[in-house]
């Protein structure tokens, strides 16, 4: 299997209380790269001179998105902040909401190509630093990298993921996964 393309990055602002939705689905710029890392418990408890038990579940988790705007509106909601009339404001009392996170992996599997979901349940986001750069002799594209924290719900979810055979099936299936 190798992986070959990231698209259709989108997240839905969390509601959670006896059960789990998402708002609607919001694309917050074109996806550049997604890197997911994952903490592990890793506890091992011995007895009679060996090996008794040991756990290695879920602990918590970390996003790194990279996309190629910053959108005033889309950033607003990703990050609780107030946006009116094409202001954002960002106020050291905000607090960014939870949301579920969605995108989908195009890869070739056998020559074949295979499209797969892959959806974090919980993720809230953090305010980006910032770095910009004066145009020189060549061109340099910039972009925005968005950092977050993954945590489980309620249930014990934290992701989801299915693969599909084609483009249409993954994006019925993300699209479906937000209010």
């Amino acid at each position: 299997m190798a992986k070959i393309g990231l698209k259709n990055l989108l997240f839905g602002v969390l509601t959670e209380g006896e059960t789990v939705s998402y708002g609607t689905a919001v694309k917050p710029a074109k996806a550049v790269s997604c890197t997911v890392d994952i903490t592990n418990n890793d506890v091992k408890f011995y007895a009679d001179d060996g090996l008794a038990e040991s756990d290695t579940s879920f602990q918590s988790g970390s996003v790194t998105l990279t996309v190629d705007d910053d959108d005033q509106t889309v950033m607003g909601t990703l990050l609780g902040h107030e946006v009116s009339q094409g202001v954002m404001v960002r106020n050291a009392d905000d607090v960014a909401p939870y949301v579920g996170l969605g995108r989908i992996i195009t890869k070739m599997i056998g020559g074949v190509l295979k499209y797969k979901v892959e959806f974090l349940c919980k993720v809230k986001f953090s305010e980006p630093s910032q770095s910009d750069n004066t145009k020189g002799e060549t061109l340099e594209f910039g972009t925005t990298e968005l950092s977050g924290t993954v945590a489980c719900l309620a249930n014990g979810d934290w992701s989801k993921t299915q693969t599909f055979d084609t483009l249409a099936e993954a994006q019925t299936y993300l699209n479906g996964l937000f209010g």
